[in-house]
């Protein structure tokens, strides 16, 4: 299972990022899928010609069109045979993305394309810059470019009505923020439910799709993370650590950790604290 945490690492950011961009002149037919992807995608053409394949309909694009990705949907798309569409995309990953989307015409339209004179073609060429001078603040500099493009989209492909979408998405951020507040304390769902004053079932649905996990288990895993984290790094006692990360009884925090682990945590401390350094 994957750890999920607040963090300004490019790889960790459960928010928004960047997960790949790139330009590619495709050779005569050159083609992909049928197949899913793992993450949004936005495909922009800068030349040539191709069809997308989504949804069951045929798509045929040239230059100047865009076609929108999305995880988990079956796609194909090829480059034309006299002539091969170049193409540019940017890939994007983390719980918020498909809401920025959805205040988006983009979101429901699948292929789109971009208005003459506008700003967002630059934000491709800006992170191909980027990818040419990989350094230090690196993740700042990419998330930065997405944040812009992403408000860029919403004004360039506005949609009328996208409230339902912003509200559940505030809803996330906040069980998220008082989780990372609070997760030394006894929380529960019901204690989450009592302080946003919201039923929760509703709470536990929008909290389970976007983050693909019940709010229990992404306690538990906070909880668990810290904890390995003092393990690894701290000389605390184990009830010292069993406290700090919300377990008022070490017995019962030594179980779960036994059950999530697969060791105690003296074992793990031992393993992580006594382990050579890879040259």
């Amino acid at each position: 299972m994957k750890d999920y945490i607040f963090s300004n690492d490019f790889y960790k950011n459960i928010d928004a990022m960047v997960l790949n961009s790139g330009n590619e002149v495709c050779a005569p037919s050159h083609a992909y899928g049928p197949a899913v992807r793992s993450s949004y995608m936005i495909h922009y053409i800068r030349k040539g010609k191709g069809i997308y394949v989504c949804g069951g309909k045929t798509y045929h694009l040239s230059a100047n069109d865009a076609f929108l990705i999305k995880p988990g949907e079956r796609i194909y798309y090829e480059a034309d045979a006299q002539d091969p569409w170049e193409y540019t995309w940017i890939g994007m990953q983390g719980v918020k993305i498909e809401s920025y989307l959805k205040r988006t015409s983009i979101f429901d339209d699948y292929v789109f394309s971009y208005p003459p004179h506008t700003e967002l073609l630059a934000f491709h060429e800006r992170l191909e810059e980027a990818n040419r001078s990989w350094g230090m603040n690196q993740d700042l500099r990419f998330n930065g470019i997405l944040y812009e493009y992403l408000y860029a989209l919403c004004r360039a492909f506005p949609k009328a009505d996208p409230g339902d979408v912003l509200k559940k998405e505030a809803y996330l951020e906040e069980i998220l923020v008082y989780i990372e507040n609070n997760f030394d304390q006894p929380i529960s769902v019901g204690h989450i439910s009592e302080m946003m004053a919201l039923d929760r079932t509703y709470i536990h649905k929008i909290f389970k799709r976007k983050m693909g996990m019940s709010i229990k288990e992404y306690i538990v895993q906070i909880r668990m993370t810290t904890a390995c984290s003092l393990l690894r790094y701290t000389n605390l006692s184990i009830s010292d650590i069993s406290r700090s990360v919300g377990y008022a009884d070490v017995l019962y925090f030594s179980k779960s950790f036994r059950q999530k682990k697969g060791c105690s945590p003296s074992e793990y401390r031992t393993q992580k604290q006594t382990r050579t350094p890879s040259v």
